[in-house]
């Protein structure tokens, strides 16, 4: 996206990131749940979260309701409004990352094309991409918020799944199945990656 605004500057700070990352003692990372409704996206990413800080490590999670309430309330489900919604939380979570967080980030985000251009405004390593499976049948089953059956009725157009596409990714950097898996095996999977690839020692 083209920036409008001509006569700014971009302005560094006096404390670098890698001064941020030593003082909390991990390295900065986005981790980017995608899957369909009702597949776990939420639930592992606050079960992650809590298990870190318990470790004493800086977490964050960025849910998708709770960013529309506020910083994407203007948008609504259309491709092109979804394709935003993603693009400005890509945004927020490069400053969580620049920032030294391990920040979640719980969204369907049904297109390829849009976390990819995620990834490619961060660093590399930075954009870890984890696809929370679950076969529609489970999801549709587990239906927390009553979606699927309003979708089934015709009261959500555009719902991902039933009548919108989701495309899963080609390469994710992990699979969290859990339509096997309970949310604190997913989590303990989540963390050993974490762990083997040095996320969790600055």
């Amino acid at each position: 996206m083209t920036i409008k605004s001509k006569n700014i500057t971009w302005h560094d700070g006096q404390v670098t990131r890698d001064e941020r990352e030593h003082l909390l003692g991990q390295r900065g990372a986005t981790i980017w749940f995608t899957g369909l409704s009702g597949s776990g996206k939420s639930t592992v990413a606050v079960a992650a979260e809590h298990a870190l800080h318990e470790r004493g490590r800086l977490t964050y999670v960025l849910d998708g309701d709770n960013v529309r309430m506020g910083l994407n309330k203007n948008l609504g489900f259309s491709p092109e409004d979804r394709t935003e919604n993603i693009r400005r939380i890509g945004e927020v979570a490069k400053l969580f990352t620049d920032a030294g967080a391990i920040v979640f980030t719980s969204f369907i985000s049904p297109y390829r094309a849009d976390r990819d251009q995620v990834r490619e405004i961060m660093a590399d390593g930075d954009f870890i991409e984890v696809h929370v499976h679950a076969d529609l049948a489970i999801c549709e089953e587990r239906d927390p918020k009553g979606l699927y059956k309003k979708a089934r009725a015709g009261e959500i157009p555009e719902f991902t799944g039933i009548s919108a596409p989701y495309e899963e990714p080609e390469k994710p950097e992990l699979v969290l199945d859990t339509g096997k898996y309970s949310v604190e095996e997913s989590v303990a999977q989540l963390t050993a990656f974490l762990e083997k690839k040095g996320y969790l020692t600055a």
